[in-house]
């Protein structure tokens, strides 16, 4: 049951990674543009592939150790580089907004709407062009879902902030549903190793486009070191996730590890509320903290399910 640790420690993580992120969108010396952050962090998405390089260790070849192998990677056809593509565009679009969000409203409120969003999508999308199977209780986390994402658009967010997180999380649903069709055409190493080339590829695609390029690099040169670093280890924070995630669903239940996903709304509330950052501009009040604890509660009472 080591695996259930995994996906627990991945959603702890991810919940960290998206209050910093909140944090480096919110701070306009750090990077200031939703654009320009999505932009570096869909490129360092795809520096991931360097986990290859572990396949050529004997301790790859382990039993249960199931590290990506070069060795598995082919030459792509038509159809993984197009899937490839269209996920990198997809997981850019959902972040951007995302981002625009993070500025203007909490990450306690934005991310579990997100994720229900998602999640809904993902099943719609699957069970349509993936053949997916719905659980037996799906009606019921649909329900539970809708009701925690309308709560919350309607009692914490304005209309662009509630526009630009039904867009993420429709994006993301895409994102997850290409990935999904992806890994069905080819095998997961060839798979993987493609969409993070196509993840890299897309990303410095933006630069041929002068008014990107622009902004980007504008950004670039007013943005400290200090800033950088930040960045590059939130990056890093988010693959570690990333591959936990993967080696849970490898090891272990597929459904379980997404239905754990509704503990990164825990997370992210209970960090907010250590930190003070689950706080209204005019201070902490009692009936906004349990108003995001009985949203975040539905929420992941759905997620989990929906998924199980």
């Amino acid at each position: 049951m080591s695996w259930i640790f995994l996906a627990v420690g991945a959603q702890l993580i991810n919940a960290i990674v998206a209050l910093i992120d909140k944090r480096i969108v919110s701070d306009e010396s750090l990077v200031p543009r939703p654009f320009v952050y999505a932009f570096y962090t869909c490129l360092l998405s795809g520096s991931w592939i360097i986990v290859y390089a572990l396949s050529i260790f004997p301790v790859a070849h382990i039993d249960g150790l199931s590290i990506p192998s070069i060795f598995n990677i082919e030459r792509p056809t038509l159809e993984v580089v197009a899937l490839s593509f269209l996920a990198a565009y997809t997981f850019f679009i959902a972040l951007t907004s995302m981002f625009s969000a993070f500025r203007k409203a909490d990450a306690s409120d934005v991310v579990p709407v997100v994720g229900a969003v998602s999640a809904l999508g993902a099943f719609g999308l699957g069970y349509f062009f993936l053949d997916a199977q719905l659980s037996n209780n799906f009606m019921f986390g649909i329900v539970l879902l809708a009701t925690g994402t309308f709560l919350v658009s309607r009692l914490r967010f304005s209309l662009s902030v509630a526009m630009n997180t039904f867009h993420a999380g429709i994006f993301f649903a895409l994102h997850y549903v290409v990935i999904k069709g992806l890994f069905t055409t080819t095998s997961f190493d060839d798979g993987f190793f493609w969409s993070r080339i196509a993840f890299m590829l897309f990303a410095l695609t933006l630069l041929l486009v002068p008014v990107y390029y622009e902004k980007i690099a504008e950004q670039t040169k007013n943005t400290t070191k200090k800033a950088g670093a930040i960045v590059f280890l939130t990056k890093v924070l988010a693959g570690i996730s990333s591959i936990l995630i993967l080696k849970a669903t490898d090891l272990g239940d597929v459904a379980v590890v997404q239905a754990l996903g509704g503990l990164q709304f825990v997370f992210i509330l209970i960090i907010g509320m250590m930190f003070g950052t689950v706080c209204d501009e005019g201070g902490c009040r009692q009936r906004d903290i349990v108003q995001k604890a009985i949203f975040v509660a539905i929420i992941s009472l759905g997620v989990l399910i929906l998924f199980v």
